[in-house]
């Protein structure tokens, strides 16, 4: 419905350039219209973004009312015989005992009927997704004045960081991406070729991770593609500024290649935060980075407003899907069963997130767990902290996903000169590797700046383990849980690994990627490509 008036906004504006057209020379009247259609552009976009931040203040001003009309709504759009007798009811406790809590995985195997379901798609519909993409650009731009000027924005990625990548706004705002590209070969040569990019974007920062190590890998044929002119102009000296800024190095490398560059825009999901580390310390150093959304099992689940805030703060909204919070209890014996509404969460504890669409109609636990840090209006704002399908567990020891991620982040600051790329980790009974031992983990890093990893490094994972998990020290001193081994992989073995996840039927990725594998396939894989 928004389209429409933006359309014919823009249809409206441009009307008196047929009379313009004729009064200029070729070269003047283009930058003339690209001046305009920017400046049009923009004019729409603030309408709209205006529209949809009065829409967001009036939900969370009201968001007991606001979460009943997405129930509703969830309700009124599902068919089938599970919403008999709750159909246009909107009573919290009826809606609770008719649909009780099931796990993402249990929904997929619901909704496919015991089928093998498809890998999930990156497009993320929904008004979320539009208010992500509106109110995100206008956030970026007041944060970061000029970055989303005509020819200062390329995405390097074939997916978009905006979850309503709207393209005519992007080629109104003058992106320099190829509209309709389906190489990112493409895309990243655009990129190179356009020296005075401000703004980065890419879809997730994993995605933007294997750009780079690509960029490295063929960086010479990249050089000489451009010097060719292939596509467009031969452009010898940029070819020339390109195998230069190679020769340095991985840090700082894009702000040698597009000295104005000042923020990357990447989309937020599970599993990017290793990225975006390895991103800042090596390649990106420098920038600033932005999500303008977190995504999670294929929607928009939280919004950021904050540009200039480090970390990413989200704001949980209160429109559909439907979102229930179930209170996150310390100890995996214990789990909460009774759920909250967004305004009853406080201050300081952490949630798991609980979604109901209108598809599926099933209350899912995502997994995602946040920890609210503040309030917009009467909604929670959050950071996302873990996700709980990515702990460990040998003996009952339950290794959250942030607990290991601080501990190997422990281990590596030890490593003489390295950085952490990438890591997965593997309990030892999917490789069948006890060898007599008893169970433990088995870790898969890639590095720069180490090719070797002595026994005193790999066991330093392990000291560092027991540092930060009370239960793994008392397992480890009783023997019912061996050391964690450390194994390192070659350059680029997690490129190969995403480009295999992104066929793998089962797998969440694209976006979120996975920092425990539960299948022999996929840690044998990794598995192959040891060299240390």
């Amino acid at each position: 419905m928004l389209l429409w008036p933006l359309l014919l906004l823009l249809l409206l504006l441009l009307l008196p350039l047929a009379l313009l057209w004729q009064q200029r020379s070729q070269h003047a009247r283009w930058a003339w219209l690209a001046s305009l259609q920017h400046h049009v552009a923009w004019g729409a976009l603030g309408w709209a973004a205006a529209w949809q931040r009065r829409k967001l203040e009036q939900s969370t001003l009201h968001v007991g009312q606001s979460q009943q009309q997405a129930l509703r709504w969830c309700l009124q759009g599902a068919q089938g015989p599970r919403i008999s007798g709750v159909f246009g009811a909107t009573d919290m406790s009826t809606f609770r005992n008719h649909f009780p809590l099931t796990k993402a995985s249990q929904a997929q195997e619901e909704d496919s009927g015991g089928q093998v379901p498809p890998a999930t798609s990156p497009q993320y519909p929904g008004e979320a997704s539009l208010q992500a993409t509106l109110l995100g650009l206008v956030a970026l731009n007041k944060a970061y004045p000029e970055v989303l000027a005509p020819g200062s924005t390329a995405c390097v990625t074939l997916t978009s960081p905006w979850p309503s990548p709207l393209p005519w706004l992007g080629h109104a705002l003058g992106r320099v991406s190829p509209t309709g590209a389906k190489d990112p070969v493409a895309l990243l040569l655009e990129a190179l070729r356009s020296p005075g990019l401000r703004t980065l974007e890419a879809g997730t920062a994993v995605e933007l991770l294997d750009v780079f190590l690509a960029l490295e890998a063929d960086g010479e044929e990249l050089a000489g593609a451009i010097a060719a002119g292939n596509p467009g102009a031969p452009l010898p000296g940029r070819a020339a500024e390109l195998r230069q800024a190679l020769e340095q190095g991985p840090r700082g490398l894009a702000l040698r290649l597009w000295p104005k560059l000042q923020v990357v825009v990447t989309l937020d999901a599970g599993g990017q935060a290793e990225a975006v580390a390895a991103l800042g310390a090596l390649w990106c150093q420098g920038l600033a980075f932005f999500s303008p959304a977190y995504a999670a099992s294929g929607g928009v689940v939280a919004l950021n407003l904050w540009p200039e805030q480090p970390g990413g703060l989200y704001l949980l909204p209160p429109g559909a899907p439907f979102t229930e919070l179930l209170p996150v209890k310390e100890g995996a014996q214990e789990e909460a069963t009774s759920t909250l509404l967004l305004a009853e969460a406080e201050e300081g504890k952490e949630y798991e997130l609980v979604l109901t669409d209108r598809v599926s109609l099933s209350r899912c636990r995502l997994g995602d767990v946040v920890r609210v840090v503040g309030t917009y209006n009467q909604c929670p704002v959050v950071r996302f902290t873990c996700r709980l399908g990515q702990a460990l567990s040998v003996r009952g020891e339950d290794i959250g996903e942030d607990v290991f991620s601080e501990a190997l982040g422990r281990a590596v600051g030890q490593w003489p000169g390295a950085k952490l790329l990438d890591h997965s980790c593997v309990e030892s009974s999917i490789l069948d590797s006890f060898e007599g031992s008893a169970p433990h983990y088995e870790v898969f890093v890639e590095l720069r700046g180490l090719r070797n990893l002595s026994d005193e490094n790999r066991d330093k994972l392990d000291h560092c383990l027991q540092e930060v998990s009370a239960c793994y020290k008392s397992l480890r001193f009783r023997g019912s849980v061996g050391p964690a081994r450390v194994h390192l992989v070659g350059k680029g073995a997690f490129r190969a690994l995403r480009a295999a996840l992104a066929t793998y039927p089962l797998s969440p990725f694209p976006p979120e990627m996975p920092r425990v594998l539960r299948h022999r396939q996929l840690a044998q894989f990794l598995q192959r490509r040891v060299v240390s």
